[in-house]
């Protein structure tokens, strides 16, 4: 264990003891003779006493020497010891949220035993779902992401200094070539093009950075909007200063929370670049002032981009609830494979709370009415390369519904595979204030649910498995009435 922690266990249980023993830090300072200040360091893992200052406390507490340095804690403290032993702490970047590892420590030291008994069930459940260390990290930038309503100004006014600093067009105009010759010009990169060596492997791969070399090797499956993204996101890399990063996208694993905050920062960067937020805004205000909506306005802003249609909508995460008030917004990507009836949920993001179509880890079924298990289900039967739909989803067991706008493109890289980008706005008075042909009557509009065994829509045709929670509520339900018809019989 690192040092570090083993302080942390033995403050621990300096400070059960003297609390159990209804001791103050004074009161214990003036039996053990060890300064007040002194004995509050030990207690917050700041400091570890030499052999003489332990056996004084284990004199005065009337303990044996052995309990006090043994890393194992009482029953009631054990989740705290099971949390420092795992190192997890090492893995949640708590400075993100502001909060410091020796406070969170202290809470939940001073925690009654309700607050360690959740702790444990956290843990369970994370070990029950199997929780990969990069599902860890990943979750984490999510909520990171989240806090910020996924809008970083300072990585704005970076991505617009790079751009005036090297002369790129401002108005959606970027190429690779603009950017290629930035990186070999002022970084020292080499790069191949379709360097990377045609193996099943390696299929997955647009692109690998060799850091010694500074060679940028390339899938020859890369089109231009991808490549312009690869060539943005290196020039992030190197223009915010990037050390820890991964080398390769898509990554094949993250070894700690830095690379992952980082390769972010990148991408964020890249999408800045490529599409250019001011250029962007006064687009979308002509379009939300459409009274009817139009499919052709809509992929006419797309294209003025160099950018993929991911790209595009996660770019619309950062716009929309900046710059157009825009908070309750959900993101979706879905994977598919021609013939499979599973839909993989792999990318989402939630603006100010979290929206209705969300991952689910118990393996129920995505509703099959939800516009991007449809899109997906037409693009991969019909082996389209690109298609797209708007609907208004009508959540059938809250009465919320969304604006919801999804495009499907088959995937280059994996042979029969399908994928699906969606972004979700909660429909209000106020959205409807926003975008005037929210109302549009040409807009379907579908009753979903979210998966199908929590969905109580009635004779619906694309139902995939029997609303199991639901007919166990309706059984409890029976149960309650018949118990309360027995209590008054007997009564």
């Amino acid at each position: 264990m690192a040092e570090e922690y083993i302080r942390l266990i033995f403050g621990l249980k300096i400070k059960q003891i003297r609390t159990e023993k209804d001791l103050s830090l004074f009161g214990l300072s003036k039996l053990c003779g060890l300064s007040k200040s002194y004995l509050n360091e030990i207690e917050k893992g700041k400091k570890y006493p030499k052999t003489d200052k332990i056996i004084k406390l284990a004199e005065t507490f009337d303990v044996p020497y052995d309990h006090l340095v043994s890393l194992k804690l009482d029953k009631n403290l054990a989740p705290i010891g099971e949390i420092l032993q795992s190192g997890i702490l090492d893995e949640i970047p708590l400075e993100l949220f502001g909060i410091q590892q020796s406070d969170l420590i202290d809470i939940i030291a001073n925690a009654p035993s309700k607050v360690n008994a959740f702790i444990s069930t956290i843990i369970e459940i994370a070990q029950h779902y199997n929780m990969s260390r990069e599902g860890f990290y990943l979750a984490s930038l999510r909520s990171y992401q989240e806090a910020h309503n996924n809008f970083f100004r300072d990585l704005e006014d970076k991505a617009l200094r790079c751009a005036n600093s090297y002369q790129l067009d401002l108005s959606g105009k970027i190429t690779s070539a603009d950017l290629e010759d930035i990186l070999k010009e002022e970084y020292g990169y080499t790069i191949n093009v379709a360097g990377i060596p045609k193996q099943e492997e390696l299929d997955n791969l647009r692109s690998v950075f060799v850091p010694s070399t500074k060679t940028l090797l390339l899938s020859d499956r890369v089109d231009e909007a991808q490549k312009t993204f690869i060539y943005a996101k290196e020039l992030g890399y190197q223009y915010l200063e990037i050390v820890e990063r991964p080398y390769t996208f898509s990554w094949i694993k993250y070894d700690n929370f830095e690379e992952v905050l980082h390769n972010f920062y990148a991408s964020y960067f890249a999408g800045a670049l490529i599409i250019p937020r001011a250029h962007l805004r006064e687009h979308l205000k002509e379009l939300f002032s459409m009274k009817r909506f139009s499919e052709k306005a809509f992929h006419k802003i797309m294209k003025l981009y160099n950018a993929s249609p991911e790209s595009f909508y996660q770019r619309l995460t950062n716009i929309l609830p900046k710059d157009f008030g825009m908070q309750n917004v959900f993101f979706l990507r879905f994977t598919h494979k021609l013939g499979a009836e599973k839909f993989n949920l792999v990318k989402e993001l939630h603006i100010t709370h979290q929206q209705q179509p969300h991952a689910n880890e118990v393996n129920e079924h995505y509703c099959r009415r939800w516009m991007a298990i449809k899109i997906l289900q037409r693009t991969a039967t019909k082996d389209l390369e690109y298609a797209f739909d708007i609907q208004i989803s009508d959540y059938v067991d809250t009465d919320q519904q969304y604006l919801v706008f999804t495009s499907a493109t088959k995937d280059p890289f994996k042979k029969d595979y399908y994928r699906s980008i969606g972004i979700g706005f909660l429909k209000s008075s106020t959205l409807e204030k926003k975008i005037s042909f929210v109302n549009d009557t040409k807009i379907l509009k579908e009753k979903v649910g979210v998966t199908c065994e929590s969905c109580s829509l009635v004779d619906c045709e694309a139902r995939m498995a029997p609303p199991k929670q639901l007919l166990v509520k309706e059984k409890h339900k029976k149960t309650a009435e018949l118990v309360e018809d027995i209590m008054k019989q007997y009564s």
